[in-house]
């Protein structure tokens, strides 16, 4: 039961997390100057390239998110977008959202961890594909930091190693 739940609630965290990112990437990449001009008044470092790349990694991930392939991947490039806006551009304007704040950042970044080191349950390309999934209920209560095997093929006799 236990796993049943942890499926379901990967799933809806995927799928909701990367319709806001792609979201936030397709209104960037809708006026990438624009991005990059607002980018530079915040301080951000190399504003166009950073605008190009985060309207990348929010689009791509957020899609990756979604289907649940490569979670692992996607939750890292996210948090480093999540990282450079919180450093940025939030964290000295405090918590809530209508100040400025960090409050969404901090929240994505804490699903984007979770989907990263849980996994993406069995509802997902990661489990299609690679075996893989559930992070800690892949094997019993173990952890994914427990087992040392790289990314395994279905199928093959005695989950070879890729």
């Amino acid at each position: 039961m236990r796993r049943a739940l942890f499926d379901i609630a990967a799933l809806i965290a995927r799928v909701v997390t990367g319709v806001v990112f792609m979201a936030h990437g397709l209104q960037k990449a809708g006026d990438l100057q624009g991005t990059g001009s607002g980018f530079a008044q915040m301080g951000v470092p190399l504003p166009q390239l950073a605008a190009l790349v985060t309207t990348v990694v929010e689009i791509g991930a957020g899609a990756l998110l979604i289907v649940g392939l490569l979670t692992p991947v996607a939750g890292l490039l996210l948090l480093v977008v999540l990282l450079g806006a919180l450093f940025f551009v939030h964290w000295s304007k405090g918590v809530f959202v209508d100040d400025g704040g960090w409050e969404l950042v901090g929240a994505l970044g804490s699903v984007v961890i979770l989907l990263a080191t849980a996994g993406a349950g069995r509802f997902s390309l990661d489990r299609l594909l690679f075996r893989r999934g559930h992070g800690a209920f892949e094997h019993g209560e173990a952890s994914d930091f427990t087992d040392t095997r790289p990314f395994t093929m279905r199928g093959r006799s005695g989950g070879e190693a890729l």
